[in-house]
């Protein structure tokens, strides 16, 4: 297990991140009833949005800059107008399905989770899904863009050939700019609703995607090289975008964050509508197995 983690580690810092080191505060826990019921859902339209993808591009052995390039989602998104509360996620910890918070949280109904790492955020889904018989899983990073809309921060940052660390200097600056210092889990609508309905995007929460990190390559002649997939490193998305090893509950005491580390992790899930005709195929199914 120790190696296991180790290696994680060191692949996560190989991808090219560093983070500050910092001590988070604890907060007492306050119980609070709860009780497992389908989640609110914005059902967002489909429709195209530009989008930059996630993750690290080089071209002819030189950093460089992610394509902006437009997306089409052609069926809706259906995805939890407020984070994964501490208070159901409290839930799933008390029937055994998720690992209990390592520190003190504050346990609400109106509190997001925070301190969770990749595997908490998929275990809530994996035992949501089961609880309410509907599929939960992770957005996608390019889901969440495309929910977060006019709140999503572009990442992209012209690239200096010359010097290549001026692009990454740049970013930290643009993040630092930012007063990320407050670390408090503040109820459900402090940061407000965006143009789609969908609460506290881009706030003081960093939510955790689908998304692995994936380094692009490109030579010098335009052709792409086989992309490098760590999926020990996620996505995560908030106030900016950061890469953050999988395990990690707490970005800001380390993890190899790349740039300024989100000041907290938390989630909210997307809920898969199954077709007309997916329906109506499981149940000919079952009907045929039970004949058979």
């Amino acid at each position: 297990m120790l190696i296991a983690f180790k290696l994680k580690l060191a692949l996560a810092c190989v991808a090219g991140f560093a983070g500050p080191l910092a001590v988070a505060p604890l907060v007492s826990e306050i119980a609070a009833p709860a009780t497992q019921g389908e989640p609110a859902i914005v059902d967002i339209p489909g429709g195209s949005f530009a989008y930059r993808e996630a993750g690290d591009f080089t071209r002819g052995g030189k950093q460089a800059e992610a394509a902006l390039r437009t997306l089409q989602f052609t069926r809706p998104l259906h995805i939890m107008r407020d984070q994964v509360s501490s208070a159901d996620y409290q839930l799933c910890v008390r029937d055994g399905a998720c690992h209990p918070f390592d520190r003190s949280v504050t346990i609400a109904p109106d509190l997001p989770a925070v301190q969770v790492s990749w595997h908490d955020a998929q275990a809530y889904a994996d035992w949501l899904s089961r609880k309410t018989g509907h599929h939960y899983r992770l957005p996608s990073d390019a889901e969440w863009a495309f929910a977060a809309g006019s709140r999503f921060r572009d990442d992209g940052a012209p690239v200096d050939a010359n010097d290549p660390a001026k692009r990454w200097i740049s970013r930290y600056e643009r993040e630092s700019e930012r007063d990320l210092s407050d670390t408090t889990a503040y109820p459900f609508g402090k940061f407000g609703l965006n143009e789609r309905g969908v609460s506290d995007l881009a706030g003081n929460v960093w939510e955790w995607t689908s998304t692995c990190f994936v380094r692009s390559r490109v030579d010098a002649s335009g052709n792409a090289g086989r992309p490098t997939v760590n999926c020990g490193v996620r996505v995560a998305e908030g106030a900016h975008r950061a890469y953050v090893t999988d395990f990690i509950r707490d970005a800001r005491a380390g993890g190899c964050a790349q740039g300024v580390p989100p000041a907290n992790l938390g989630f909210r899930l997307v809920r898969e509508e199954q077709s007309w005709v997916a329906t109506v195929s499981a149940r000919w199914s079952e009907v045929w197995a039970a004949r058979s």
